[in-house]
């Protein structure tokens, strides 16, 4: 210990003391917080992770491996654990991921050996791989069922013309309806046509194919539109009428609504001469679920 006696030397010590802590000051390194700043940020990057990682899943526990969570390098997880992230930790030293944890030991178990979840977890999984940024995951995942089958039914849907817009029509009209009459349930007339064709091709023989050319004035004399609540069609795809009822139906129940259809006839309305309208329309029963 240093005891100095008078007070200008005193002063000028702590002068001196005070222009070399200065002069320390202008050398540092401006990234490098100081004693006094240290105490508000959070811990010095960068972190430096276990062997075995602890981990704390929306309040669910797992532990794995460094190297795991690291397999692969462009996923958020590896990014997450690569030291240059802060990453929270519980009172228990548990590192902390602020996400629901009931899946995220089906996507340790891939990181860990490749294992696909059971078919009922693929969607949720799958959700969870997103999130994770994991691409071999997300790849795998849409090679199996139900990601397989709902990977083809988009790509039908796609060619659809307003498929959305008129299944959210539907559900407005139908919810509009019940609580106009205050019942469970409302009744909609839906056309659904896959060619745009103003008669069956066997009551026009003029007509050698389902695919026929029209000049323009032909083409707006049969322009028209059938006297229902929403109209599908027509579309390019080899899936037919029953495939887009079947998705239609699909998406519904997806809403917890119920619908039960059936064809109740052909639009039948006269367009020129003795042509006719023959798309097909159907009568949907909408019921609302209260569970």
């Amino acid at each position: 210990m240093v005891v100095v006696t008078g007070q200008n030397k005193a002063s000028g010590n702590l002068d001196d003391a005070m222009s070399s802590s200065d002069a320390e000051d202008d050398f540092q390194d401006p990234t490098t917080p100081t004693a006094t700043q240290a105490g508000h940020l959070l811990p010095l990057l960068p972190q430096q992770f276990p062997e075995v990682v602890p981990l704390n899943v929306g309040g669910m526990y797992f532990a794995t491996r460094l190297s795991t969570l690291r397999r692969y390098e462009d996923t958020m997880l590896a990014a997450m654990f690569s030291g240059r992230h802060y990453i929270p930790t519980d009172a228990q030293g548990r590192y902390f991921i602020d996400r629901d944890g009931n899946y995220f030991g089906d996507v340790l178990n891939f990181l860990r050996s490749g294992d696909l979840p059971p078919r009922e977890r693929v969607r949720s999984v799958y959700k969870e791989a997103q999130y994770y940024s994991i691409g071999p995951l997300l790849d795998n995942l849409e090679e199996v069922q139900p990601l397989k089958g709902e990977k083809v039914r988009q790509a039908f849907l796609s060619l659809m013309p307003y498929y959305k817009e008129h299944l959210e029509r539907i559900i407005e009209i139908a919810k509009l309806r019940a609580m106009q009459r205050k019942a469970r349930f409302a009744k909609l007339k839906i056309c659904v046509f896959k060619e745009e064709m103003p008669i069956t091709p066997y009551e026009c023989p003029l007509f050698n194919s389902l695919r026929f050319e029209r000049s323009e004035s032909e083409t707006k004399l049969f322009e028209h539109h059938c006297e229902v609540d929403v109209s599908f069609g027509p579309w390019e795809a080899v899936a037919d009428v029953y495939d887009l009822l079947h998705c239609i139906v699909t998406d519904l129940s997806d809403k917890g609504i119920t619908v039960d259809h059936q064809c109740i006839g052909v639009c039948d309305k006269h367009l020129i001469n003795h042509y006719y309208c023959k798309r097909p329309i159907y009568e949907f029963k909408i019921t609302w679920c209260y569970e």
